[in-house]
């Protein structure tokens, strides 16, 4: 999770909720009706075991799920019990160069970590890769290794078709957008052009979604002063920021919208922006409060189940929550150990209703 990049002055209809799940560090990501969880590696202490999480999934109603890494035990756990969770399951960025470098690598990895698993657990994206910066190391492996995984899709069962029923994408943080307001001005920063476009180009080509974290929590933070937290909450009375015929009523959109406006700039409109994290913490900084938590997870859940963002206003909006679980061993920031919608006990922090 990176400081969003986005200059503010001052789904859609949700095809479920989403949430996501570390089991280490866990977010609930919603917007399908969907969990996810973060980081399947424990950056906390006290937090419940795969068995007990998937359970509590199920029990919970939640049907999708974000992992960070291809934990084997929530796998396992999930195929047991033919829970039929659709999943987001990532590719951790450290496993990238050696998957991009060696097609025999992206086989293996499919085999081991996709194949086991279906039907029973449905793989819908694969990310490869989360929040990786154009001038990381690792930036010119990511589109290799995408390309190598699709590949190992298609090549290891043919008759099945995974290549066509798993999209292959990667999260990316807004960071690599260098203009965000209005949102009609969105566009991928010069310096990520490079990076950014090849991947691009690669999702429109195999009509896959571009993944997004999106934090209008940390868009009010860096500039409080500014920008009224109402419409940072979705609770603005009226629009706020009028861009064309386009009327934003709450910050989110005009993030989401940002990213259209950047994608159509470089060739891609048709190419959909899927949410793979959003959250707002509890505790342990400015505006981070139960209150302001509850109100942004609850008021996110209504709007996605009710319209697309402006710009995209018949495309549902897919969004995962970040967190399903509060992570006490994770920061820097205190707010890094608040975001989840959960304590590890799993007793909710405030209530909340998945549509």
């Amino acid at each position: 999770m990176k400081k969003l990049n986005y200059r503010f002055p001052t789904e859609s209809r949700s095809e479920t909720l989403l949430t996501s799940y570390h089991t280490t560090a866990q977010r609930k990501e919603a917007i399908r009706c969907t969990i996810s969880r973060r980081l399947l590696g424990r950056i906390g202490d006290d937090l419940p075991s795969e068995d007990d999480v998937v359970d509590f999934y199920i029990t919970s109603g939640i049907k999708k799920m974000r992992l960070y890494d291809p934990n084997q035990a929530t796998l396992m756990a999930s195929y047991a019990r033919l829970s039929i969770l659709e999943l987001i399951l990532g590719v951790p960025n450290q496993d990238i160069p050696v998957l991009a470098s060696d097609f025999s690598a992206a086989v293996t990895w499919v085999q081991q970590n996709v194949i086991p698993y279906t039907p029973g657990v449905y793989i819908r994206y694969i990310a490869v890769g989360n929040e990786i910066e154009p001038t990381d190391p690792i930036a010119p492996f990511v589109l290799p290794a995408m390309q190598n995984i699709y590949n190992a899709l298609e090549s290891i069962a043919p008759s099945q078709a995974l290549q066509y029923q798993i999209n292959v994408s990667t999260a990316i943080a807004s960071s690599l957008l260098g203009s965000t307001f209005p949102p009609s001005a969105g566009a991928f920063s010069e310096s990520a052009n490079s990076y950014i476009v090849p991947i691009v180009k690669f999702l429109a080509e195999k009509r896959a979604p571009l993944l997004a974290n999106i934090y209008p929590y940390f868009a009010y933070i860096g500039d409080p002063m500014n920008i009224d937290i109402s419409y940072a909450l979705f609770t603005s009375p009226e629009v706020v920021v009028q861009d064309g015929p386009f009327g934003y009523q709450n910050m989110f959109d005009g993030m989401l919208d940002a990213y259209y406006a950047a994608l159509e700039k470089v060739g891609a409109p048709d190419v959909e922006v899927v949410v793979s994290e959003t959250g707002w913490p509890s505790d342990g900084g400015i505006g981070a409060t139960v209150e302001h938590a509850s109100a942004y997870y609850q008021n996110l859940i209504r709007h996605v189940h009710t319209s697309g963002s402006p710009r995209r206003a018949a495309w549902p909006i897919q969004t995962y929550l970040f967190a399903m679980f509060d992570e006490n061993l994770k920061g820097p920031a205190e707010t890094e150990r608040h975001f989840g919608l959960f304590s590890p006990n799993k007793q909710p922090k405030y209530p909340i209703t998945f549509l």
